[in-house]
Formats: structure tokens, C-alpha cells, sequence
């Protein structure tokens, strides 16, 4: 994550079908203490709203798993933290627990910076809950990085 730490930008994470998994991977490497600033692991809508102030009528409204949310946390985790970015996933990694509307493997993202908050829905698919998992955490990097470089 270079181009944070070329940007002077530390981050934050707001998860919830990764449950951590995001930070994980950001500490897993030596010296991320200069890019990443906290995570918050928000797994039930109770935590959304408390910890990263997801509005409940958006919970209501639009389920946990949509970007209206997404973009809430990502919001939330910016606001309540030092960091410069924020980035923000809700999903459905299975097994399980998908809809017709809503199908397994569809995971919500949310990115947060000063200049405002972006959102995208990605279909992974029910290929099980590991493959979800780890592509959401590849897919949120991917993100970070590519809001890094643009600035």
C-alpha cells in the first residue's frame, strides 16, 4: 500500500462479511502502521448503527447487504476514525442466507474520502463462503489502492 504512504493517507475498514479479514491482510504486512489507522468489524445491523452511525431506516429500507449501506459505513468509518480513507464491504458470502433479490455471493462495497463516497455491487456468485470472502477482500484492496493512486 505504498500509495497510501505516498499520499501521507491513513486508512480505515468498516466489515462485515469479512469480519476482519480486510485488516488482517493490511497488518499482515510489515510497517502498516503507517497506513491503517482502525477497523471496525460491524457484523450485526446494531453494530453499523452504533459503532458507524448506519441510519436504521437505510437498514429498513434497503437491507444490510446494499450500497446505500456500504456507502453509511464507509461514511461512519471515516468520520469516526484519523484516517484519510475508508473502506467499507457488506455481503452475503454463503452458505446460505441469499434471496432471490439478493443471491448469495453479492457483496456490497463502500469507499469513503474527503472527496466524497463511492459505491459498487460486485456478484461473485455462490462459489462458498472462503472464495467470497477472499475475493471481497481482493476486490476492497483493489479499490483502496486505485482511490490511492487517483488521489
Amino acid at each position: 500500500m505504498r500509495a497510501l504512504s505516498a499520499r501521507g493517507w491513513m486508512m480505515a475498514t468498516a466489515e462485515s462479511c469479512t469480519g476482519g479479514m480486510i485488516s488482517a491482510a493490511i497488518t499482515d504486512a510489515p510497517g502498516s502502521s503507517a497506513i491503517f489507522e482502525r477497523g471496525f468489524i460491524t457484523y450485526s445491523n446494531a453494530a453499523k448503527t452504533e459503532m458507524l452511525g448506519v441510519s436504521p431506516e437505510t437498514l429498513a429500507t434497503h437491507g444490510a447487504v446494499s450500497e446505500e449501506v456500504a456507502r453509511e459505513m464507509a461514511a461512519g468509518a471515516l468520520a469516526r476514525s484519523e484516517a484519510q480513507l475508508a473502506i467499507a464491504v457488506t455481503g452475503i458470502a454463503g452458505p446460505g442466507g441469499g434471496s432471490e433479490h439478493k443471491p448469495e455471493g453479492r457483496v456490497c462495497f463502500g469507499l469513503a474520502t474527503e472527496s466524497g463516497v463511492i459505491s459498487e455491487t460486485v456478484e461473485f456468485g455462490a462459489l462458498g463462503r472462503g472464495f467470497v470472502r477472499q475475493a471481497t477482500v481482493a476486490h476492497a484492496l483493489h479499490m483502496v489502492l486505485s482511490a490511492a493512486q487517483a488521489g
